[in-house]
C-alpha cells in the first residue's frame, strides 16, 4: 500500500476485514457481494475513524486544546467518534447539533457523548442544513459560527467540518481504497464497484480520489441518505479533485467515476425508510450482519433495489462499505417491535 505523505495517527482497528456475503448474493441471484467491515474500526466503529486519523494529527500539530465539530442530529456517528478521539488525546470535545435538545432519555450515540462528558450545544433554532446551499457554503457558515459563538472562539480550538468534509478527511478513504485494493489482490477479488452511504460525501470523495490515485477503474456508487446539500454529486467530485491535488495529482475527476443515487433518502435524514428497515432485517437474518437505520440501511436498500433492477451482471463484484454506526440502532427500537 503506498504511503501518504501527511501526518497520521493510528487509531486502531485497521485494516478492517473484507468478507464475502455468499448467502445474500445467492438470495439476490448475483452479483458477487462482499462487505468491507469499517463498522469494526476503533472509537465505537464506523467510517469516521479514518478521516480523524489525519484531521486529529493536524489538530495536534497545531497544538489545539479543543476539538469543535458539527452535525445535523443527536445520533451522529461523526460527533461520537470525534468526542472519543478527543478524549484519547487529551482534548476537549465541543459538539454542535443543528437540532433541538432531545426530550427523551439519552440513547445510542447521544448516550455515549454524555458518558464522554462532551459539551454538546443544541442549536435547533438555527434550523437544519439548507438544501439550497452546497456543503461547501454550509461549512463556511459553520466556521463563521465557530469563530463568533460564545465559548467556541479561541486560538487553540480546531474546527473539523461536518463529517470531516475536508481534503485531510478524504485522505482517510484514499488510504482505505489502497487497503481495499491490497486485500482484493490477496483474496482474488475483482473490484468492479464499491457502494457507500453518503451523508456529507467525504467517504465517497476519498474513494474516488483513491482509486484514481491508484490507477484503478473501480467505480464508486454513493447512496444519498439525507438530501441535505445542493449539487451534492459535484461537491463530492470537487473534494476528490482537491484531495488529488494535495497528493500531487492535479486534474479533473470524470463524473463517470461516481454513480450517485438520491432516490433512497425517504422523508429525510435520520428518518428510517421501509426499504431500509427491511434491508436491516434481511441482511441480519441472511448473513448475521447488523446495519443501522440512518446510513447503512438506506445504502443496502438502494443496493438491493439496483440489483433487482438489473443494474449489475451476475459476474460483477460489488463491495458494500459498511460505514458502521451501530450505536445509533439502539435509539430506534420502536421501529422493530413486534
Amino acid at each position: 500500500m503506498p504511503d501518504l505523505p501527511f501526518p497520521r495517527l493510528r487509531l486502531g482497528g485497521l485494516p478492517t476485514d473484507l468478507q464475502p456475503l455468499p448467502r445474500l448474493s445467492q438470495a439476490l441471484g448475483g452479483p458477487r457481494l462482499w462487505v468491507k467491515r469499517d463498522d469494526l474500526t476503533d472509537l465505537g466503529g464506523g467510517n469516521k475513524v479514518r478521516p480523524l486519523e489525519f484531521l486529529l494529527a493536524d489538530a495536534l500539530r497545531q497544538r489545539a486544546t479543543h476539538l469543535v465539530t458539527f452535525a445535523g442530529g443527536a445520533q451522529s456517528n461523526h460527533l461520537r467518534a470525534t468526542a472519543m478521539a478527543a478524549r484519547r488525546f487529551g482534548l476537549e470535545p465541543l459538539l454542535i447539533v443543528f437540532d433541538d435538545s432531545p426530550t427523551a432519555r439519552a440513547q445510542g450515540n447521544q448516550l455515549l457523548n454524555l458518558v464522554l462528558g462532551a459539551r454538546v450545544l443544541y442549536l435547533g433554532w438555527l434550523g437544519k442544513p439548507d438544501p439550497r446551499r452546497t456543503i461547501e457554503q454550509s461549512i463556511r457558515l459553520m466556521a463563521l459560527l465557530a469563530a463568533v459563538y460564545p465559548g467556541l472562539a479561541g486560538p487553540r480550538r480546531y474546527v473539523i467540518p461536518v463529517g470531516g468534509f475536508h481534503p485531510l478527511g478524504a485522505l482517510g478513504y484514499v488510504a482505505a481504497a489502497a487497503e481495499l485494493a491490497d486485500q482484493a489482490v490477496q483474496q482474488g477479488v475483482r473490484l468492479d464497484y464499491v457502494i457507500t452511504p453518503a451523508g456529507t460525501g467525504t467517504t465517497a470523495a476519498g474513494l474516488v480520489a483513491g482509486f484514481q490515485w491508484l490507477g484503478l477503474p473501480t467505480k464508486v456508487i454513493a447512496i444519498d441518505v439525507g438530501r441535505l446539500w445542493h449539487d451534492f454529486p459535484r461537491s463530492i467530485l470537487r473534494l476528490a479533485e482537491t484531495t488529488l491535488r494535495r497528493l500531487g495529482r492535479p486534474g479533473r475527476v470524470s463524473p463517470e467515476a461516481l454513480a450517485f443515487h438520491g432516490d433512497y433518502v425517504g422523508p429525510g435524514y435520520a428518518i428510517p425508510t421501509v426499504q431500509g428497515l427491511n434491508a436491516i432485517q434481511w441482511v441480519a437474518r441472511t448473513e448475521g450482519l447488523m446495519l443501522e437505520p440512518v446510513y447503512t440501511s438506506k445504502a443496502m436498500g438502494g443496493l438491493i433495489d439496483l440489483i433487482q433492477a438489473g443494474r449489475f451482471s451476475r459476474e460483477d463484484t460489488v463491495v458494500f462499505l459498511h460505514t458502521g454506526g451501530l450505536p445509533a440502532l439502539y435509539a430506534y427500537n420502536d421501529y422493530f417491535r413486534r
